[in-house]
């Protein structure tokens, strides 16, 4: 089916063009999700400035390029409401995916008293909780967006936003900002042993 060319009616207006075709509620949530983005992009620009680690600002240049793109390709298919010139692309992180479990002791965290005490754990931290934030706020607007290109369009997303996430948080798990205590060995067996196989219903003929 080509999206494209479906025709939408307003009950009371009649059909609806492409570059129309969006409900109420859509256009704020994708106004939302825009500024969000926005949001990100210029504070990864702030902050690239004070990354120390070249590994960080590598990282940190890969996931800005790849966040412009994408930014665009929302911004084309909610204003045309057409598919866009640019799809949606796969962002690929370069971290291995190995978590180092366990807690080392460390400073307290505090908040920062003036911008000379913004350092590579600071970067990092405003990264992840950024992209988490637009993560969240795509996974809740893509089920209820009525335009099916810029609905299939911002669901292709938010897998890039899990990963760049998941990227920063194995980062800052390296370097010790963000620990991850394990339950003991029993405690996980039991959880996991919590649970049973759903059986398949026979349904009606």
């Amino acid at each position: 089916m080509d999206v494209n060319n479906e025709v939408h009616e307003n009950m009371h207006t009649g059909n609806v063009p492409a570059q129309l075709n969006h409900g109420g509620h859509e256009m704020f949530d994708v106004s939302e999700i825009l500024s969000g983005s926005i949001n990100t992009l210029n504070l990864y620009t702030i902050l690239k400035q004070h990354v120390q680690d070249p590994e960080l600002l590598d990282m940190m240049n890969r996931q800005e390029q790849f966040l412009i793109t994408e930014y665009n390709t929302i911004v084309e298919c909610f204003q045309t409401g057409m598919k866009p010139s640019v799809s949606t692309g796969v962002y690929n992180m370069t971290q291995g995916n190995d978590f180092v479990y366990g807690l080392k002791q460390t400073q307290p965290m505090k908040p920062i008293q003036m911008p000379q005490e913004i350092n590579d754990q600071v970067v990092s931290d405003l990264m992840l909780g950024s992209v988490k934030s637009i993560a969240s706020l795509k996974g809740m607007a893509t089920t209820e967006i009525t335009n099916p290109v810029v609905r299939r369009v911002l669901a292709d997303t938010i897998p890039n936003c899990i990963e760049m996430a998941y990227e920063i948080s194995i980062y800052q798990n390296k370097h010790h900002y963000y620990q991850v205590p394990q339950l003991t060995a029993g405690d996980m067996q039991q959880m996991v042993s919590s649970y049973a196989p759903a059986q398949m219903k026979n349904l009606p003929n």
